[in-house]
């Protein structure tokens, strides 16, 4: 069985953490929409369980109006494809034939926000993180790492409830396995960094020296205990996340309303992008 550990990215990670729940457990199913469908080790799984990999094409609102109906059935349903094409574009079916419906399921995206630029907007969902933390009851994780997805993946199909793993191009150096948020550098409780998924290295790059600095991969729920434990009586909270800026102000907001605090949040801007070409040429 391969693992996160032999593979390098977070989306084939992913798909082989995928393909060991179900050869392990029946009521695991993999749901596309033609996107990895001809990625290893998708079509060999196809080949073993050809009732349980089900692609339905270029059509994403079907895709999840299929995996509401499996779960209602008793499976558990991964649904995966980029995060436009996941999240938004058939918002509703989220909202309605599984959230409405009482029946969970993993939705796991690739893209990011900008991870393809030269594909286009088409492509792009930098609002996706923000999109989900409109609807109840999900958990939301962000991994910063290959072996952080395939632990995070597993762990999602294991469960019952709705959960959304966004992976991304980007990584860290090193893993960071754990709960809620962790204490990757003590510093100033009145300088507190939060570092979300694959922005640590970069954060721990450029954040102040005497900053302490926070990570997480999973931003719904929110660790509010454990960022109320790390700052001081009057701290000024940085939020940095991969996704539009200040998708996360609301919580930090309620995690410190008895107390006197000041917030930066750093994301990707509001503003429409017009950019396409590649990361390794300037645009």
């Amino acid at each position: 069985m391969t693992t996160a550990t032999t593979t390098s990215t977070m989306r084939e990670a992913f798909l082989h953490a995928t393909a060991a729940a179900i050869d392990a457990d029946d009521r695991t199913v993999l749901v596309l929409a033609d996107i990895s469908a001809g990625a290893e080790p998708v079509p060999d799984l196809m080949r073993r369980h050809p009732d349980r990999v089900v692609n339905v094409g270029i059509r994403e609102q079907l895709m999840l109006g299929a995996a509401g109906g499996l779960a209602l059935t008793g499976l558990r349903p991964v649904v995966h494809s980029y995060a436009p094409f996941l999240v938004e574009r058939p918002y509703e079916s989220l909202k309605l034939d599984l959230g409405h419906q009482g029946v969970g399921a993993v939705l796991v995206s690739i893209g990011a926000s900008y991870d393809q630029p030269g594909i286009g907007r088409t492509h792009e969902a930098p609002e996706d993180v923000a999109v989900v933390d409109t609807l109840p009851g999900w958990t939301i994780h962000v991994p910063g790492h290959p072996e952080e997805a395939d632990r995070l993946v597993r762990e999602s199909i294991d469960g019952d409830g709705l959960v959304y793993v966004r992976l991304s191009s980007a990584t860290n150096a090193a893993p960071h396995h754990g709960d809620g948020l962790q204490t990757v550098r003590r510093g100033s409780p009145d300088d507190v960094v939060i570092a979300v998924g694959p922005t640590l290295d970069r954060v721990l790059a450029t954040a102040r020296p005497d900053a302490t600095v926070l990570y997480t991969s999973t931003v719904r729920p929110f660790d509010a205990a454990g960022l109320r434990a790390a700052v001081g009586e009057v701290p000024t909270v940085t939020m940095v996340e991969p996704y539009l800026e200040g998708t996360s102000a609301r919580v930090v907001a309620e995690a410190l309303s008895d107390r006197p605090h000041r917030t930066v949040m750093i994301g990707y801007p509001r503003e429409e992008s017009h950019r396409y070409g590649d990361h390794d040429l300037p645009l």
